[in-house]
C-alpha cells in the first residue's frame, strides 16, 4: 500500500493550506486553513471540501496561523471525528483563534444577509463559534522531538519551526512491512534574526520535503539596520505629533514588537508614547507567550506576565476601543487583524488614515488582494463601510520584521538534507517560487517542483 499526497490548498498561493495524505489505509490531513485576501476568494472557505470529512482519520497541524487552522471548525461540522495533532502551545493559541474566528464568520454572515436580504439566498457562516469550541475537544497537545505513533504504522515529530509560538515542523514517518518512509513539511519556518523565536531545526533525512516559500524571492535586511529604520519611524512619527497605527498579527508580529519595544524603549523614545494593545486575542496571546516562555529566547517578561513596557495598556473592551478615537496624536496603535481585513484597525485607518500627520508602521506580509497590500502598494485612497477615505498618512513598510523565513533561510534549511530529497514548494506566489526553484537545481542539483493545486505525489520508499 502507498504513501501519496495531494495538494489542496496554498499550492500557488500563500494561504488555504490543506494537505491529504494517504499511509496505507490510514487518510489524514496536514493543515486545514482559511483561504484569505480579496472577499471572493474568501467565499471558498464556505464550499465543500474535496473530500468526505468523516472518511478522515485524523489532522496533524504545524501552528495555530489562522490560514493553517482556520477550517478545522467547518472540517468537524461536516463530519471529522478524530484526533487533531499540534504542539501544546499551538492548542492554547487555537483555543484563543479558532472561537474568535468563528465569532467573526457569524458576522459576517449577518452582514451579508441584511446586505443582500431581497431574495438572494440566506449565507450561512462557514463555521460558529460553537463549531469551534466543539473542534478544540479533538485536539491532542504534544512537545517538540518526542515521537507519536498517531496511525498504525504512522509516526509524527514535530520540530521547532522558528515561527512563532508552538510553530512545528512536521515529520511523518510511514512504515510498511520493512519499508519506511519519511515526508516532512516544513510549516512556517522562522527568519533568522526573529527577535524572540529560536533558529528553526534543521533535519538531516526526508524522502520528500514539502517547503514554504512566501518570501523564497527575497533577503530580509539585517535587524541591525531593521532596528535603525524604527528608530527614524518614531523620531519621524514623535516629531509629526500624530498617531502611529501598527496593524499587526495579533499571534507571533504582536509578541515580537512588544519584545523590540522593550529592548529599545530609550532609543526609541517611547516614554513619550502611550502604547496601546487594542486586542482583545492579542492581549490573550500574550498572556499565552508568558505562559509558554521556555520555549523561546525569553526577554519579553522577565519574569512576569506583563510586558516590559511601563506604558503600555491592553484594551480589551469595544468601549475602550472606541475611546482611541478621541487620541489625534501620542498613541502607538497595535491592532489587529495584521493584513486590514477586518478587525479594529479599521476603525483606526478611518480616523487616523486621512490624517498627514499619521504613520502607519507595516510590519508584516501582505497578500494581494487585501487592504493591507493596498496601502503598501500606495493606495490613495480607501473604502471602509461605504466610504472612501484618501490617505494622507506615510506608510512604512518594515520587511525586516517578517516571522517568514527569507530565501537565503530556505536555502540552508532544505541544504541542510543529506541525498538532496525531492522538494515541492508550497505557500507562496509564482513570483517568489520560481527564483527560489532555480536556486535550488542551480545550487544543489536539487529535484525541486512548485506545487500544483489537485496534484497527487507519491513518497518514494527510502533511499
Amino acid at each position: 500500500m502507498g504513501f501519496s499526497l495531494r495538494f489542496l490548498g496554498a499550492a500557488g498561493q500563500v494561504t488555504g493550506s490543506l494537505y491529504l495524505l494517504e499511509a496505507g489505509p490510514h487518510t489524514l490531513l496536514v493543515e486545514c486553513g482559511l483561504v484569505q485576501g480579496q472577499r471572493a476568494e474568501e467565499t471558498r472557505n464556505r464550499d465543500p471540501f474535496p473530500f468526505d470529512p468523516s472518511r478522515i482519520d485524523a489532522v496533524v497541524l504545524s501552528h495555530s496561523h489562522i490560514d493553517h487552522s482556520g477550517r478545522l471548525p467547518k472540517l468537524v461540522r461536516e463530519g471529522f471525528a478524530g484526533p487533531i495533532y499540534t504542539h501544546a502551545a499551538s492548542q492554547a493559541l487555537c483555543d484563543i483563534m479558532l472561537p474568535d474566528a468563528g465569532n467573526l464568520n457569524e458576522k459576517d454572515a449577518e452582514w451579508e444577509n441584511r446586505k443582500y436580504h431581497n431574495g438572494a439566498p440566506v449565507v450561512k457562516p462557514a463555521y460558529t463559534r460553537e463549531d469551534a469550541a466543539a473542534a478544540l475537544r479533538q485536539f491532542h497537545g504534544l512537545e517538540y522531538d518526542q515521537p507519536r505513533e498517531i496511525l498504525a504504522g504512522l509516526t509524527l515529530v514535530l520540530h521547532d519551526a522558528g515561527h512563532i509560538l508552538g510553530s512545528a515542523i512536521v515529520e511523518l514517518r510511514w512504515h510498511e512491512g520493512g519499508d519506511e518512509r519519511t515526508l516532512v513539511f516544513s510549516g512556517d519556518l522562522g527568519y533568522r534574526d526573529a527577535p524572540l523565536m529560536n533558529p528553526a531545526t534543521r533535519l538531516a533525512h526526508a524522502d520528500t520535503v514539502l517547503m514554504e516559500s512566501t518570501y523564497g524571492d527575497r533577503r530580509h535586511r539585517p535587524m541591525a539596520e531593521t532596528i535603525a529604520e524604527l528608530t527614524a519611524v518614531f523620531t519621524s512619527a514623535r516629531a509629526a505629533r500624530g498617531n502611529v497605527l501598527v496593524p499587526a498579527f495579533t499571534v507571533g508580529r504582536t509578541q515580537d514588537l512588544l519584545h523590540l519595544m522593550a529592548e529599545n524603549f530609550d532609543a526609541w523614545g517611547l516614554g513619550d508614547w502611550r502604547i496601546l494593545l487594542d486586542s482583545p486575542m492579542g492581549i490573550a496571546a500574550t498572556e499565552a507567550y508568558a505562559r509558554f516562555e521556555h520555549l523561546y529566547a525569553g526577554g519579553l517578561f522577565a519574569g512576569t506576565d506583563q510586558p516590559r513596557l511601563p506604558n503600555l495598556y491592553a484594551l480589551r473592551t469595544a468601549e475602550d476601543s472606541m475611546s482611541v478615537n478621541e487620541m489625534d496624536s501620542g498613541a502607538i496603535i497595535i491592532a489587529g487583524s495584521g493584513m486590514c481585513t477586518g478587525g479594529r484597525i479599521l476603525h483606526h485607518l478611518k480616523h487616523n488614515a486621512w490624517r498627514p500627520q499619521c504613520h502607519i508602521l507595516i510590519v508584516g506580509y501582505q497578500a494581494e488582494g487585501t487592504l493591507g497590500r493596498r496601502l503598501v502598494d500606495g493606495a490613495g485612497e480607501i473604502t471602509l463601510w461605504g466610504e472612501t477615505i484618501g490617505v494622507h498618512a506615510t506608510v512604512h513598510t518594515i520587511g525586516g520584521l517578517s516571522a517568514h523565513a527569507d530565501q537565503q533561510d530556505l536555502v540552508d534549511w532544505y541544504g541542510a538534507f543529506e541525498d538532496r530529497p525531492p522538494v515541492y514548494l508550497v505557500h507562496g506566489e509564482a513570483k517568489a517560487q520560481r527564483p527560489l526553484r532555480e536556486r535550488l537545481c542551480r545550487e544543489f542539483g536539487a529535484p525541486a517542483e512548485i506545487a500544483v493545486y489537485g496534484e497527487r505525489i507519491e513518497i518514494p520508499p527510502g533511499r
